[in-house]
């Protein structure tokens, strides 16, 4: 049978309830029976001991005294509950018995077997009947037999009970219902998270699902769905950057890789010519090896590993592991690198990110300096925070280009520095890296007087 959530949740509860009712109103029936037999159970021992006082032991006989004054009472009183009493002796064998009894006997059964207090049957009648033993120096002479007709009690049982299986049917059908109609309310917010998935697809992920206004479950379902659609869309939004930025930036050394290849096998050539285009292909060939590698890098730090920043390393050991990678560069140049450390406690960063940040600043403070300047690089620790200085004295940047300096391909005065390589990602590359463990990067720069870059890590050591 398949049910709907929403039914199954009522079902559920009813179910559940269902058995709680069951044993609540169990034990209210055999409460009352219970109380009922214990009633009944004190008359007849009271009427028994009572009764056990007005009779006589005359040999193996035994018998009641003033019988005729029993007989007589019976006559004037309308007895509503009548106690039917009567005598036996030790083998069974009647003795006496009370007049309303008339030609009717009690049963005497095995009081080991069935107890002194039992149900049996009298004229197609249920009665409550107690057997007590009557002893006389210590030795049992026969037994009293006391008994009252349980048929009003009994009435009053089987209402109850009827009343209690009645009111059981109709609790149930009534919580179904209420519990189905509840059930559907507290659905309504999964209702909405539905249909607003449905209306989500790929062209259409800024769309997110409704906060319900209590933190409970549903909310936390709610803010988890939301979650994954805004990894989901951020995962599409970088692969779409790529796309764009790899057909964007390969498109044209594509073109003249293409354009070169055709001309050269045109018509044959001298070596001296082929050697010179083939060399011209290959540095376009490792250029656009490095543009793609350098996009690649830039879709996985968007992804922002964490496992990565737990992998830390001492900055000034760092920063002198990147000098020693452009040491050509650098005395090529003829420059001047002077690392300034002003504290020489432990100073810890995440390396993966922080080489990332540090390599593409040194590269381009390397790179737009001029020969014999200087790059100076202090270290200063600042409370819970490590502030790194990269101060060059190279051809610097116009105001008006700082702002977009760390957008995807965006070179200051490229056509005036073609003889500067690269391809205006590295910056790009080192904001992504900064905030990927909540570094703050910052710059200042006045042309053909240098720039100065400031990079704030939070401290780990």
């Amino acid at each position: 049978m398949k049910l709907s959530f929403r039914n199954r949740i009522a079902l559920n509860y009813m179910i559940a309830t269902a058995v709680i009712m069951a044993i609540i109103f169990s034990v209210v029936f055999f409460i009352v029976q219970e109380t009922m037999y214990q009633n009944i159970d004190n008359n007849l021992n009271f009427e028994a001991s009572k009764h056990s006082g007005e009779i006589k032991i005359i040999g193996e006989s035994i018998q009641f005294i003033n019988k005729a004054e029993w007989e007589e009472v019976e006559h004037k009183e309308i007895q509503i509950n009548p106690i039917f009493i009567q005598i036996i002796d030790v083998n069974g064998k009647l003795m006496d018995k009370s007049p309303n009894l008339k030609s009717d006997v009690l049963p005497f059964k095995n009081i080991n077997e069935y107890g002194t207090h039992f149900n049996t049957n009298l004229k197609d009648q249920t009665i409550r009947q107690i057997q007590k033993p009557i002893e006389s120096n210590g030795v049992t002479k026969g037994y009293m037999l006391a008994a009252m007709t349980l048929e009003p009690s009994m009435m009053v049982l089987n209402k109850l009970r009827n009343t209690l299986l009645i009111s059981y049917l109709v609790m149930l059908c009534g919580l179904y219902f209420i519990s189905r109609y509840l059930a559907g309310r507290s659905i309504i917010p999964i209702k909405n998270i539905t249909q607003t998935t449905n209306r989500i697809t790929k062209n259409n992920l800024n769309e997110r699902v409704e906060l319900p206004v209590y933190k409970d479950e549903l909310y936390d379902l709610s803010s988890g769905i939301n979650q994954l659609l805004q990894r989901i869309e951020n995962a599409i939004e970088r692969e779409r950057q790529f796309t764009s930025d790899a057909s964007h930036e390969l498109r044209t050394p594509l073109a003249s890789l293409r354009g070169t290849l055709e001309v050269l096998i045109r018509k044959p050539r001298e070596i001296k010519e082929y050697e010179e285009k083939i060399t011209y292909s290959l540095t376009e060939i490792d250029r656009m090896t490095e543009t793609t590698e350098q996009l690649l890098l830039l879709a996985r730090l968007d992804a922002n590993n964490n496992e990565l920043n737990k992998i830390l390393i001492s900055l000034p050991s760092l920063i002198n592991e990147i000098l020693v990678r452009y040491d050509k560069d650098i005395l090529i140049k003829n420059l001047k690198v002077e690392l300034q450390i002003q504290n020489k406690t432990e100073l810890l960063v995440p390396k993966y990110h922080a080489n990332l940040i540090l390599d593409n600043i040194i590269n381009n403070a390397i790179k737009y300096s001029k020969h014999n300047q200087s790059i100076i690089i202090q270290i200063i620790s600042i409370d819970n925070s490590i502030l790194c200085k990269i101060k060059d004295e190279g051809i610097g940047i116009k105001h008006e280009d700082i702002p977009n300096v760390f957008n995807h391909f965006f070179r200051s005065e490229a056509l005036e520095h073609k003889h500067i390589s690269g391809n205006g990602l590295g910056l790009s590359i080192a904001l992504k890296s900064a905030e990927a463990i909540n570094a703050i990067i910052s710059l200042e720069s006045e042309p053909n007087a240098g720039t100065t870059f400031k990079i704030n890590f939070l401290s780990k050591s």
